[in-house]
């Protein structure tokens, strides 16, 4: 218990560097806009670029990753991520930024899929919503801790030493993940040689409804979140009024509010059940949903009551979603299916982004117009997992 608990912890601050490297630019949106001139599409493109690039590595490594040890390929895929995050800090146009962004995906796309696929091998079922709730704080420590020192170190100083932060930070976690992960191979051992077979692999996959609707469910959770996050920081300055320096108190408070949240959802899951939490939440998430993308100007308490819904019940609804998707393949096929897994729910991320990215129009400095419509669509696309959620069934072959 305590091995399979100092494991999690490591997890959790590994997914930290990850999920920040992501997050942090979001609210440096309105400063790469104004820094490198360029127009919410092309914002929209540096976001996606990352995650096209983790949806196409994702996809690949599904052929490979079941074939080797877990800490083997989690370290080199860790260190390829630290690599293009520091390559980020050193980019001194958009068109480089693009490319550095491209890279990172490459490895950080794989990262996640392979902590999940570990702590599903590490945890039963039974305690398993648990574990995805601390793993999922660690989007929660990103954005209390992580986004707003992220944005004190680029407003005081420059954009790039959030970057060179985060890299810095990945090099020292992956030595401690080095000398603490023990070697998992098991999954090998068991592996059935037939899937060897790319073909064979995806076809499995394909034919299997379990699988597919599995899939289904995580593209549709993450278009309906994704559609609304790379513009709520320009939304909150250019329509709500806040100015830059209240952004890192919209993460600080909601990251606050979902450390608590995420592990108690957690819990929750555990005790009444995935399904019945999932649906839950996500009917809950609906109200922030629309109000925080139909706010008008209002005072900062206001905002911010609006925008920590948003971080409760929009990532809360991941972690009994996440719990649910472990438990529809076996030990020996879950690397491969979360990599493909996380392959859908990049690409849905980038289709979201780039979505989004065409539905908000605006001046360099004017008020975004459309977000209110891609609020809309969020909510329809999210509610289309109420129909698909109930129809997944567990597999018997969880250890």
């Amino acid at each position: 218990m305590k091995k399979e608990n100092t494991l999690l912890i490591i997890f959790a601050f590994i997914n930290f560097t990850h999920l920040l490297d992501f997050m942090i630019m979001m609210p440096l949106g309105d400063l790469f806009m104004r820094i490198f001139k360029i127009t919410p599409q092309q914002f929209s493109f540096l976001v996606s670029s990352y995650t096209i690039s983790a949806g196409v590595a994702g996809f690949f490594s599904a052929f490979y990753v079941d074939k080797f040890d877990r800490k083997t390929a989690l370290l080199l895929n860790y260190a390829g991520f630290c690599l293009g995050t520091l390559s980020c800090a050193f980019a001194k146009s958009f068109e480089v930024l693009l490319i550095a962004r491209s890279i990172t995906g490459i490895f950080g796309g794989v990262i996640g899929a392979m902590i999940i696929a570990i702590i599903s091998d590490v945890f039963p079922y039974e305690r398993r919503g648990f574990a995805m709730g601390v793993l999922t704080a660690g989007f929660s420590v990103a954005a209390v801790i992580g986004v707003p020192a992220g944005l004190y170190l680029a407003l005081k100083m420059d954009w790039h030493f959030p970057f060179i932060l985060i890299g810095s930070m990945g090099i020292i976690l992956g030595l401690v993940l080095w000398k603490v992960m023990p070697s998992m191979n098991e999954h090998v051992v068991q592996s059935d040689k037939k899937f060897d077979n790319p073909i064979l692999l995806m076809r499995d996959i394909v034919t299997d409804r379990n699988q597919r609707l599995a899939l289904s469910l995580n593209f549709t959770i993450v278009v309906g979140q994704f559609l609304l996050i790379p513009f709520i920081s320009q939304y909150l300055i250019r329509n709500v009024g806040l100015n830059q320096e209240q952004i890192p108190m919209v993460y600080l408070v909601g990251g606050l509010f979902t450390i608590f949240t995420m592990p108690l959802i957690g819990k929750l899951t555990d005790r009444l059940g995935a399904m019945k939490i999932f649906i839950t939440v996500l009917l809950i998430s609906i109200i922030p949903f629309v109000l925080i993308t139909n706010l008008p100007k209002v005072s900062i308490v206001t905002a911010l009551m609006v925008t920590t819904a948003f971080f409760i019940f929009g990532s809360g609804r991941m972690v009994p979603a996440q719990t649910i998707t472990t438990a529809v393949v076996p030990p020996q096929k879950r690397g491969s299916f979360m990599s493909i897994r996380a392959s859908v729910q990049q690409l849905g991320t980038a289709m979201a982004s780039l979505l989004s990215g065409f539905m908000v129009t605006s001046t360099t400095t004017g008020p975004l117009l459309g977000y209110n419509y891609v609020g809309f669509l969020a909510v329809g696309v999210s509610c289309i997992t109420l129909f698909i959620a109930p129809k997944l069934k567990v597999v018997k072959q969880i250890v």
